[in-house]
């Protein structure tokens, strides 16, 4: 009797510990779901950029100079170079830029690079203290820096095996340092006149200021890693113009005032090769 009644109790408290623990995993399997947290990419979208560049191709130094005449009355004519020529080799940038999707991205970049104007010029008139009758013939040597800040937009036209074709553009502004404008003179006799002694040297002193650039570029990128690009592309540019140089001190002492010459604008066409890193 006794044991029937212990059995008996020991199946109630299994039933109510199997309904308990039922209702404990009710619980669990319905509870109201919780929100999932999701990661945050901290800068995602922002690259950094370095490019050096090689200008094959360079034009824009002055074709043509002022002439001063003191008179009386005080007049201005106009010389042409006899050749005119404008190199520029190695450029160099860096910059920071944002990814706004897959195909559009954008940068700013500081711009940095030098360059050597040459010219020659000859004239019936003497040279400076060179004697009454000859003429004067000289070499021109006059070299710049050029730095400013650039603000670019790139379209990339997909991706295939890690290659990204992209077009782009950008503006900006540019100081241009046009330093001392050198002279050599030459002496050039005509019938019944000997030079003489040679003629002295002049300088000019280059002038500087700020101007607006544009420019447009088409290149490739190639993924070298999941953050890492190579970078190598095309670049046209062009520096609108500015003063050049101006008179030499002698014949601003004698009333010349203004530039002397402008150039025509500082025109680059570039292969430029570069890295840009992913800050993700």
């Amino acid at each position: 009797m006794f044991t029937r009644i212990a059995v008996g109790s020991c199946f109630a408290i299994l039933g109510m510990a199997a309904s308990a623990g039922a209702a404990d995993l009710d619980e669990i399997i319905y509870a109201k779901e919780l929100p999932v947290t999701q990661p945050v990419e901290i800068g995602s979208g922002w690259y950094l950029r370095g490019d050096l560049g090689y200008s094959f191709n360079t034009d824009g130094g002055a074709n043509s100079y002022r002439i001063f005449n003191a008179g009386p009355p005080v007049s201005y004519g106009t010389g042409l170079f006899n050749s005119s020529d404008l190199t520029s080799d190695w450029s160099g940038s860096a910059g920071v830029g944002y990814h706004f999707s897959d195909y559009l991205r954008a940068d700013a970049t500081f711009e940095y690079s030098t360059g050597e104007f040459g010219g020659t010029t000859s004239s019936a008139v003497p040279c400076p203290g060179g004697p009454a009758g000859t003429g004067c013939a000289s070499t021109d040597v006059q070299s710049f820096e050029q730095y400013g800040i650039m603000a670019n937009a790139y379209v990339d036209l997909g991706t295939y095996v890690g290659f990204t074709p992209y077009i782009g553009g950008g503006a900006g502004v540019s100081r241009v340092t046009w330093n001392t404008l050198n002279s050599t003179n030459r002496c050039v006799p005509a019938p019944g006149f000997p030079c003489g002694a040679a003629p002295a040297g002049t300088s000019s002193p280059g002038q500087e200021d700020w101007r607006f650039t544009y420019a447009l570029m088409a290149g490739l990128s190639y993924d070298l890693t999941k953050n890492m690009k190579l970078d190598l592309g095309y670049r046209y540019s062009k520096i609108k113009g500015g003063p050049q140089f101006n008179f030499d001190a002698a014949t601003a002492a004698a009333g010349a005032t203004g530039a002397q010459a402008e150039d025509g604008g500082i025109e680059k066409h570039e292969i430029r090769a570069g890295l840009r890193y992913s800050l993700w």
